[in-house]
């Protein structure tokens, strides 16, 4: 058994490591990971989005989040779902993101 709020903070750190290949800010500080869940079995479900439906790395982005939260030591399974409710948009950018990206 593991604690949901540590694995739920390694998976943060995991999933900061992953990037849309357009945007130079991990996906976490873009906003595009809309929920976290994990249970003391070690099976993640993340929900996500896109910057866009038409989004050229829809095919891959979603596998490199699997990925990168199943090397998570503690994590037994992981579902990604992906989802456009609500659509994203940059309101949903950290304030790291918008520094990163020269929004303010």
């Amino acid at each position: 058994m593991q604690d949901p709020a540590l694995l739920q903070e390694a998976i943060i750190r995991a999933l900061q490591e992953v990037y849309d290949p357009e945007i130079p800010v991990n996906i976490y500080e873009l906003g595009l990971i809309y929920h976290i869940e994990v249970n003391p079995q070690g099976q993640a479900k993340i929900v996500m989005t896109l910057t866009s439906a038409f989004c050229p790395a829809a095919q891959h982005l979603p596998d490199d989040v699997k990925k990168a939260v199943e090397k998570v030591p503690g994590i037994t399974s992981v579902e990604v779902e992906v989802t456009f409710d609500p659509p994203w948009d940059m309101s949903r950018l950290s304030e790291n993101a918008r520094i990163q990206l020269g929004l303010l």
